[in-house]
C-alpha cells in the first residue's frame, strides 16, 4: 500500500511531527559516531541510518528530518561524523564532507519519495539511486580538495562496498517490517 506525501505527516499532529523529526535527528547523529571496525577504513552507520528514516517515515518527515540534522550541525552543535575533533558548525560543512551533506538530503528525498509513491518492493532500488546522489554530490564537492588522481581513493573507494553492505540492511530491516509498524511510525495509522 503506498501513502500519498500529504497524508504521511499530515495527519500528524504538530509535537508528535516535532518528536519523530528530533528523534530521527538524534538516531542520525549517534549513527554518525558509531564507527563499525570495516575494510578497508572503519565506517558509520550514517547512511543506513538515513536510508531506514527516509524509507520509514516517507518524503515530508524524512526531509524535515534531514534539514533538521544539517541545521543542528549548521549551529555549531556536533552532529556530524568526526566532529568536534575536525571542526563544527558551516566551516565543517564546507569542507571536505559538504558535498555528502547535501547528498544525504538529496537521498532522503529520493527514498523518501519511492516509499510515499512506489510499491514497497521499490525502495532497494531507490537506495541504490540515493546512494548514487551521495556519491555524485559528495565527489564534486571534494574533487575541489583532492589533488589530481585521488578523487576515487580518498571519496569512494575505501567506502562503497560499507555502504552498499549498509543500504542492504537498511532495504531488508524495512522490508522485513511490518505494514502496521510503518503505519504507525509514519503517523498514518488509524490509532497514530
Amino acid at each position: 500500500m503506498t501513502t500519498t506525501a500529504n497524508t504521511t505527516a499530515g495527519s500528524l499532529s504538530l509535537p508528535a511531527q516535532i518528536l519523530r523529526v528530533a528523534t530521527g535527528v538524534a538516531l542520525l547523529t549517534v549513527s554518525a559516531k558509531v564507527q563499525v571496525p570495516f575494510w578497508p577504513v572503519p565506517m558509520t552507520l550514517q547512511v543506513a541510518a538515513l536510508m531506514m528514516i527516509a524509507a520509514t517515515y516517507g518524503f515530508r518527515l524524512g526531509t524535515a528530518t534531514m534539514i533538521g540534522y544539517l541545521m543542528a550541525g549548521a549551529a555549531g552543535l556536533p552532529v556530524f561524523a568526526g566532529t568536534p575533533e575536525k571542526g563544527i558548525g558551516l566551516a565543517y560543512m564546507l569542507g571536505t564532507s559538504g558535498g555528502y551533506l547535501v547528498g544525504f538530503l538529496v537521498a532522503t528525498a529520493i527514498v523518501g519519495y519511492a516509499a510515499d509513491k512506489l510499491p514497497k518492493l521499490a525502495l532497494w532500488p531507490a537506495m541504490f539511486a540515493g546512494l548514487a546522489a551521495i556519491y555524485a554530490f559528495g565527489l564534486a564537492w571534494l574533487a575541489q580538495f583532492a589533488p589530481e588522481g585521488k578523487l576515487l581513493a580518498w571519496g569512494f573507494t575505501p567506502f562503497i562496498a560499507g555502504d552498499l553492505v549498509k543500504i542492504t540492511l537498511a532495504a531488508v530491516v524495512v522490508l522485513g517490517a511490518p505494514a502496521a509498524l510503518i503505519a504507525k511510525i509514519r503517523g498514518t495509522a488509524t490509532d497514530a
